[in-house]
Order: structure tokens, then C-alpha cells, then sequence
């Protein structure tokens, strides 16, 4: 059930970080809109948006002409869109001005303050559903926090390639949930199991 695999909600945006410079279509566009909307919270002046647009271009160019080397081991194509993407970052953190860092780092403080919320709305719920214990709750948070320190550390481990950080991301988001359902009994993954049912039923009506 989507809205109540809490624990999980920080390694699927995480790894959706990792992969979204793989990401096509709807996702892509989606990618495209998110840094549109950052440029325009914080104010881009005209020059910092063609220059952004001109280290995009020279990114995109270099990732098509990455992937047309057919001379090179898989790891060293890994190895080389990593540096890619690495340096891409570097060039646009080098746009920002003193004020637009902080602003940007206070997006990012608001957007955890909303997250958390939202994680608070879905735990309660979860807790009345349920019927789970203080103890239970406890855990949850305490594996949530856990899980969130190490995708963290995953994603900002600057010796791992792109794909590395993926794998080990998935593997850490089976680990999650497999320590997600020890915490519930069984009576209570069995509810939680018909729950999703009663939801998937829903979704079909609808369409």
C-alpha cells in the first residue's frame, strides 16, 4: 500500500534522484518543470538563464556523444557520465549568487518541514487504521530516520558511480521494507494487505 510504506518515501525520491538523468517522457518533463520552477524561485537574472541553458546543452552533447563510444567498458561509461553530471553541478552551483544559495537552502528546509508533515498525517493515520501501538510508532520513526541517514550517505558518497549509488539504493529499499513489515503483526499486514486490496478495487471503478 503506497501511502502506508512511510518508511520508504525518502529512498523512492532519492533513488528517483539518482536516475532521473535516465528518465524520458512524462518524467523528464517533470524533471525539466522542477528546474524551471527552481530558476524562477529564485529569480534568475537573463544572463544566469542563458548560461544555464548553455551548460545544459554542452551536458546533453556530451552525454550523446558518451553514448555513441562504443571503444569503452560499461564502467568506464558509468564512470565518465558520473564526472559528466558531476561537473555539470559544479558549473551551475557556480551561477548562484551568495543570496540565491540561501534562498535556495531555505526551499529546501521548507520543503522538509512540508515532508515531514506530511509524514506525520500519513503515520497518524497509519497508527488509526491499524490500531497500532505507541512502541510500533516508535519504531517506525526510529527506522524511517535510520534508513533516510543512510540514503543520505549513499547519495553524497563521492566515490560511488551513478549506477552504484543505484544499486545500493534498491538494496536498502528492500532492506527497508522488509524491516517495515517485522515492526506490524500479522494480523495487521493482513488488514494492511486488504486495505491496498480495497484501494486497487477503488482505482479500477474509477477508470
Amino acid at each position: 500500500m503506497k501511502k502506508l510504506l512511510i518508511p520508504l518515501i525518502a529512498i523512492f525520491a532519492l533513488t528517483a534522484t539518482v536516475n532521473a538523468q535516465d528518465k524520458m517522457g512524462k518524467k523528464g518533463h517533470h524533471h525539466k518543470h522542477q528546474k524551471g520552477m527552481m530558476a524562477k524561485q529564485l529569480n534568475f537574472s537573463e544572463a544566469q538563464k542563458t548560461q544555464a541553458k548553455a551548460i545544459n546543452e554542452d551536458t546533453r552533447k556530451k552525454m550523446q556523444d558518451l553514448n555513441k563510444n562504443e571503444s569503452i567498458t560499461v564502467k568506464e561509461q558509468r564512470d565518465r557520465r558520473a564526472a559528466i553530471l558531476k561537473e555539470r553541478k559544479t558549473k551551475m552551483d557556480g551561477l548562484l549568487t551568495a543570496e540565491q544559495k540561501t534562498k535556495m537552502a531555505q526551499l529546501k528546509a521548507e520543503r522538509k518541514v512540508k515532508i515531514e508533515a506530511g509524514y506525520a498525517k500519513r503515520l497518524d493515520k497509519m497508527k488509526t487504521n491499524l490500531s497500532l501501538t505507541d512502541e510500533q510508532v516508535a519504531k517506525l520513526k526510529t527506522q524511517r530516520a535510520a534508513t533516510m541517514a543512510k540514503a543520505e550517505k549513499i547519495k553524497s558518497n563521492e566515490s560511488l558511480s551513478r549506477e552504484q549509488k543505484k544499486e545500493q539504493m534498491m538494496v536498502l529499499k528492500t532492506e527497508a521494507k522488509d524491516q517495515h513489515n517485522k515492526i506490524f503483526t500479522a494480523e495487521q499486514l493482513k488488514k494492511k494487505e486488504e486495505m491496498k486490496k480495497n484501494r486497487g478495487d477503488r482505482s479500477r471503478v474509477k477508470k
